[in-house]
């Protein structure tokens, strides 16, 4: 039986708590504490059983029984779709989705007036996108945000001055002319019920093209030519395609208490037009920066073809746009880690509303390897992660060609898979092909079979079926990349009491806190180096490996991550309260229709009241409410345990 749920549609989860939006009633609960109705905004991810920030959402939401959550998603794609959802808890009320990776043209006419309004406002924001105020990408930007991020905007950059954004010296007079036009292309599609058509004709395309030859415009962009152009304005109508959903009447995000956005970008833009639109409080979570990814990310159109140094430069310019809006509006911004803060700071957000919650990750089921009494394999190195250019296996490898010289005995177990395409599988290749040439297979003598001291392993193989056991194969475990986010595989390893040596990029010096060795990346001799002064000192390596998983006790698991959450959702609640217009049947407002023990468990007076309805969503993500069968938690899930991805994975 197929139990996928139906595609684009508005779907309720039903249960005994789940009742139409005129009739809806406060439920009893039997969990102390304010009731806080929370609209959770996610892309690409959560409830899919695949995709971004999946595990971090299903947690917060499972931990957090005693509120309601409803469920606004955009989807990445039709695979995505067809995996189905994960098996969702009672608190879930509602899911309502809608894809981002197609839609099909509206087929809204619009009048002359409508036009203009377009006109207007598209150019109005294309100017905004193409003015050169916003250093984000310059020398200044790269050094407070890293090396990583010098790498990416460098590239973005395509040789020519500022690449868009908006920092914290941006002027606010763009950042107005930005959100100004954002909301009136909002409001146009609320009126005129749609924007796809518009947002993909001549008329945002020629607008695109003054806005790059007028004056004052970013350098890099005053060489774009009208494929450049056809492809911002491409990527610019799909990020906006929230603009044209139904979501933000009374009975949709209208009838929430908050928005939490779970990324930044289009996850965010539902809760930016819900705050316009009804005054609904706004908090931003990103564990990954959208902004560093889309200079990390790949430089291709929505085509597969490359895109030029123009077309990288505008599109990261309106993303630095969009990002540095959400972070004006939002009431509390939370990024998980100090790496991602600074990144949120130069694009503008304010440090007063700035709250560090790092993600929460479950610690029980290292509990095992943690307490466990055994000694690992002194001479075995373990490197757990998804294989990919970023994690440096090359300098990795031949770092350990170092420490061979000192420790013979010595074997590395490279344990993960390599991540999806092309670029993962050859790589893995090129690291299997480098690690036969540097070790040839040795045997101990000439009778006896030779073996190679690296060894590549899957999660769910006869070596190593569980990803605890992957952690309890090696006395010390090693991260090497020159490109990372919050490293999960690092404290992983710190829930497992292991002694790490990791290279200093990201947010690896935040997390390990001095419970482990740290080199510089791309240096394989102090890799090298750091690894055989643990190798030969066992009692060093208890000492840090206690005080590593005393530290990731403290600081990152579940628990932690989903009472942080709930301290912020009651502040936001209890500072910024929902302005309600409540009309009863004959159409007349009602004063005191929400009384203040409304975020209080249990169950109230009947409400005589009625929602008035909003207008039809478009055709692309649209239709009859349907009866939502999600998939099972158990049968989502890939056999055996799931290997950390990188960034943007929690």
């Amino acid at each position: 039986m197929d139990n996928r749920p139906s595609r684009h549609r508005h779907v309720r989860i039903r249960s005994s708590r789940c009742e139409p939006p005129g009739q809806r009633r406060l439920p009893i609960r039997e969990i102390g504490g304010a009731l806080v109705r929370i609209g959770l905004l996610t892309e690409g991810g959560y409830p899919y059983v695949s995709g971004d920030a999946r595990l971090w959402c299903d947690r917060l939401v499972r931990g957090l029984g005693q509120h309601e959550f409803d469920i606004y998603a955009l989807s990445r794609s039709e695979q995505q779709e067809d995996e189905g959802w994960i098996e969702l808890p009672p608190q879930v009320s509602r899911v309502r989705t809608a894809p981002l990776w197609t839609a099909e043209d509206d087929g809204v006419g619009y009048g002359r007036r409508a036009r203009r309004r377009f006109a207007e406002c598209y150019e109005e924001l294309a100017a905004a996108v193409c003015a050169g105020d916003a250093p984000v990408g310059s020398a200044a930007f790269e050094g407070a945000a890293g090396s990583a991020a010098a790498a990416g905007s460098a590239g973005a950059a395509g040789g020519g001055g500022a690449v868009g954004g908006a920092s914290a010296g941006a002027s606010a007079g763009v950042a107005d002319r930005f959100g100004s036009a954002l909301y009136g292309l909002a409001e146009l599609a609320r009126d005129e019920g749609g924007l796809v058509g518009a947002l993909r004709s001549e008329t945002a395309v020629r607008a695109l093209e003054r806005a790059c030859r007028a004056p004052g415009a970013l350098r890099a962009a005053r060489g774009a030519r009208v494929p450049d152009l056809l492809t911002v304005a491409a990527q610019v109508e799909r990020t906006l395609r929230p603009l044209s959903l139904d979501w933000y009447e009374d009975d949709g995000l209208g009838s929430v208490d908050l928005c939490h956005a779970t990324s930044g970008g289009a996850a965010a833009l539902p809760g930016l037009l819900a705050r316009h639109f009804t005054g609904v409080p706004l908090l931003v979570t990103e564990y990954g920066v959208q902004l560093r990814a889309h200079y990390l990310g790949a430089r291709e159109d929505l085509e597969g073809r490359a895109a030029s140094s123009s077309a990288r430069a505008l599109l990261a310019a309106f993303h630095g746009r969009l990002a540095a809006e959400a972070y004006r509006q939002a009431e509390i911004i939370t990024p998980g880690n100090t790496h991602a803060r600074r990144w949120q700071e130069r694009c503008g957000a304010d440090r007063a509303r700035i709250r560090t919650v790092y993600p929460g990750m479950e610690a029980s089921r290292f509990s095992d390897v943690g307490e466990s009494a055994e000694a690992a394999d002194a001479d075995t190195l373990v490197w757990v992660g998804r294989i990919e250019p970023a994690k440096d296996l090359i300098s990795l490898l031949h770092a350990f060609a170092e420490i061979r010289k000192d420790e013979p005995k010595t074997r590395l177990r490279i344990v993960g898979a390599p991540s999806e395409g092309l670029e993962g599988a050859t790589y893995l290749a090129h690291c299997k092909a480098l690690a036969a040439q540097l070790f040839p297979d040795e045997a101990d003598g000439v009778h006896t079979v030779g073996d190679n001291p690296v060894s590549f392993e899957e999660i769910g193989g006869p070596e190593v079926p569980t990803l605890p056991e992957a952690y309890a194969a090696g006395s010390v475990v090693v991260l090497s990349s020159v490109v990372e986010g919050f490293p999960i595989s690092l404290v992983e390893a710190m829930f497992c009491g292991r002694a790490t040596v990791s290279t200093d990029v990201g947010a690896v010096v935040e997390v390990i806190g001095g419970t482990g060795l740290v080199v510089p990346p791309r240096n394989p001799r102090a890799l090298a180096e750091a690894c055989v002064s643990l190798l030969r000192d066992p009692e060093r390596r208890a000492r840090l490996g206690a005080a590593a998983r005393a530290r990731a006790l403290e600081l990152f698991t579940v628990e932690q991550n989903i009472t942080a959450f709930h301290g912020i959702y009651l502040e936001i609640v209890s500072r910024c309260p929902v302005p309600r217009v409540v009309v009863d049947a004959s159409g007349e407002p009602l004063p005191f229709a929400i009384p203040a023990e409304a975020h209080v468990p249990g169950r109230w007076a009947d409400s005589g009241t009625r929602l008035v309805a909003g207008r039809p969503g478009p055709g692309w993500a649209a239709g009859p409410p349907v009866r939502g069968v999600p998939l099972g938690y158990a049968s989502g899930a890939a056999s055996g345990e799931p290997v950390p991805a990188g960034e943007g994975a929690w």
